[in-house]
């Protein structure tokens, strides 16, 4: 995770005495190129890790940094910044539209356990709850169902909490090619990946260094004692055949998912569910059911058909946004 290595960057210059600031996005609104979460550590020795979004604004951002780091300047400020040369003030020199709301911070060596902390709770993919205010920053690794939020009454008065660590959850089921090629994209996309196989001589198994988790189960009704109904599961099937394909989904159809797809050709997509509906299976749950799975983009090579299956769970998972 891109986060992880930005917190890596603090938590060296705290140990080494090098001042590092934090650049986090406390808010996006509309078409910003930085997100909510996005962060950045910037060191005096130049060194940076991250991004709050690129271009103009990003490099202003850095050198202005780098500036009151090299003459020792403590900084806690909230910076608001509008994506468009029309407005009145708070330009960042994009158009994009938009708005994004920063936080600079120069962390100091009493956070430094804190981070620690954080840090030893993502490289073990566990969650967290962040918390940044006019205190300066707090890890706590117990989330509680505590929530996201941003409440801000001005740049005295405000409070950031995120929960990190993994969020989404990618199920892939079946171990070859595609599913090496689709861990691939989707580990950089920041999903935890969870490949099922059942065959463990399989090379694009072994091979697989994408995957946070491969479990190999002797039969694909194992899986629905394994993978957890939630609204940020994600599943993929992508067997070896036919009948290994119609075994896992029977076993999964009746858990609910945030996005539940099965790769194949039209013609044994169409069987599978013809052969459903004949032994009337529940109507509703089968219209939810992505497939043939991905973009139709006339994919052929698996890493063609991982970009397909990727821009579709990636559709899902922000519809709403």
């Amino acid at each position: 995770m891109k986060q992880q290595a930005a917190w890596k960057l603090i938590a060296d210059s705290l140990q080494h005495n090098i001042p590092v600031m934090l650049l986090y996005v406390l808010e996006s609104k509309g078409s910003s190129p930085g997100r909510r979460g996005f962060m950045m550590a910037v060191d005096r020795d130049g060194q940076m890790v991250g991004s709050i979004g690129g271009g103009i604004m990003e490099h202003k951002f850095v050198e202005m940094v780098k500036e009151k780091l090299l003459h020792n300047e403590h900084v806690l400020a909230v910076k608001q910044q509008v994506h468009d040369k029309a407005a009145a003030k708070n330009q960042s020199g994009m158009i994009c539209s938009g708005e994004q709301t920063i936080l600079l911070y120069q962390v100091n060596p009493e956070d430094a356990l804190d981070i620690d902390r954080l840090i030893d709770s993502l490289e073990h993919n566990q969650n967290g709850l962040l918390t940044l205010s006019p205190k300066g920053l707090h890890f706590d690794s117990e989330v509680n169902g505590r929530q996201d939020l941003f409440n801000m009454a001005d740049e005295t008065e405000w409070l950031y909490q995120e929960v990190t660590g993994y969020i989404n959850h990618l199920f892939i089921i079946g171990g070859g090619h595609c599913a090496l090629a689709l861990s691939r994209m989707m580990s950089t996309l920041g999903f935890y990946v969870h490949i099922y196989e059942n065959r463990p001589e399989l090379n694009t198994l072994q091979q697989n260094d994408a995957a946070n988790e491969k479990t190999l189960v002797a039969d694909y009704n194992e899986l629905a004692e394994l993978i957890e109904s939630g609204e940020h599961n994600y599943v993929v099937l992508m067997t070896w055949g036919y009948r290994t394909d119609d075994i896992a989904l029977r076993s999964l159809m009746n858990k609910d998912f945030k996005y539940l797809g099965v790769l194949g050709s039209k013609k044994k997509i169409k069987k599978m569910f013809t052969d459903y509906a004949a032994e009337g299976m529940d109507e509703q749950r089968l219209k939810k059911i992505f497939s043939p799975i991905g973009i139709q983009i006339k994919s052929q090579t698996p890493e063609e058909i991982a970009v397909s299956i990727a821009a579709q769970i990636i559709k899902v998972k922000n519809a709403g946004l």
